[in-house]
């Protein structure tokens, strides 16, 4: 069992994947001699050569678009996208060529690639450069979007997604590419649609996602000193998403919070608030409550971006209105 960051778990499965099928190729802005601008893939343009680790000029459009054709050639693309916030300038690819290749073939050719981007709070990048784009992507039918929020999970899920024969969209959080954990040495790709209880609780169930992840996690913690038993779930992929895990645990604590780093207007939370009032609403005895940035965009200033996204403080508050319903 190997500790591990994030950012290596990420290119142990590039690289892992890359040595099992010459067919998988990969290519991105910056990414082969330099590393990758966050310095997630040294050692793969030495090892794998330039026919297999491109840089490529600086256009989303291009780099999607040679990452279909390729897929549909015969190859097992993986295409970084160095932002998610650029994958608006990919959209018409993503959404009318990628999303349905398959589809309008009539099941005659399939698109196996993968796209990276980082996403996310961290470091002060500003407006431009912060966002997530889950609730973006997962709305498309025919893309299967997946947020990994430990380093374990970045390597399995990613080794998944590239074997997957449909269109992946893997969004890594640039704010975990430092943590480490010790990942078993028999990770292995992981199957994608499958949420994870990340902790046991009988109180109250909270759903999040990498960075908020760790956060609530950190609230249930704070919380448990205050008798408030809280069950998180970290839903891992967005879509497909696992909706029989998160009922379960509503069934069990009977109330249910959402915590998302980004603006509340058809986020993804809401998906979840509304399964919850679909298919459990028997079983809830409080208000549902989702926690994110409301309406805001995320400021330059360190401070301001700090009291933009959800903090531990605002999360166990949140939590403790629940209970208290």
């Amino acid at each position: 069992m190997a500790v591990m960051t994030y950012r290596e778990a990420v290119c142990k499965a590039l690289a892992d994947e890359m040595r099992a099928d010459e067919n998988v190729i990969f290519f991105g802005e910056d990414v082969a001699e330099a590393g990758g601008v966050f310095k997630v893939t040294p050692g793969l343009f030495e090892e794998f050569g330039p026919n297999r680790v491109r840089d490529t000029p600086i256009s989303e459009q291009a780099i999607i678009g040679a990452a279909l054709g390729s897929a549909i050639t015969g190859l097992r693309p993986v295409a970084e996208l160095m932002f998610a916030d650029f994958v608006p300038v990919a959209m018409d690819q993503i959404v009318n060529q990628i999303a349905k290749y398959r589809y309008m073939s009539g099941g005659q050719f399939k698109a196996p690639l993968t796209i990276r981007a980082a996403q996310g709070m961290a470091f002060g990048f500003g407006t431009q450069h912060s966002q997530t784009a889950e609730s973006w992507l997962m709305s498309i039918p025919g893309i299967k979007v997946v947020s990994p929020g430990t380093p374990t999970d970045a390597y399995g899920l990613l080794r998944g997604a590239i074997r997957e024969d449909n269109p992946v969209i893997v969004l890594e959080h640039k704010g975990l590419y430092n943590l480490s954990e010790e990942v078993p040495d028999d990770t292995g790709p992981m199957a994608l649609g499958q949420a994870q209880v990340r902790r046991s609780g009988k109180d109250v169930t909270v759903v999040a996602i990498q960075l908020m992840l760790h956060r609530t996690l950190e609230a249930a913690e704070l919380l448990a000193t205050e008798g408030i038993d809280v069950e998180v779930i970290d839903p891992r992929s967005m879509a497909p998403l696992d909706e029989e895990t998160i009922l379960q645990s509503i069934a069990k604590t009977n109330r249910l919070v959402v915590v998302e780093e980004a603006p509340h207007g058809a986020g993804w939370g809401g998906d979840i608030v509304s399964l919850a009032a679909d298919k459990g609403i028997f079983w809830l005895e409080a208000p549902v409550k989702r926690v994110n940035m409301g309406g805001s965009l995320i400021p330059y200033s360190p401070p301001l971006e700090d009291a933009a996204i959800p903090n531990v403080a605002r999360i166990a508050q949140t939590i403790r209105e629940v209970m208290a319903a």
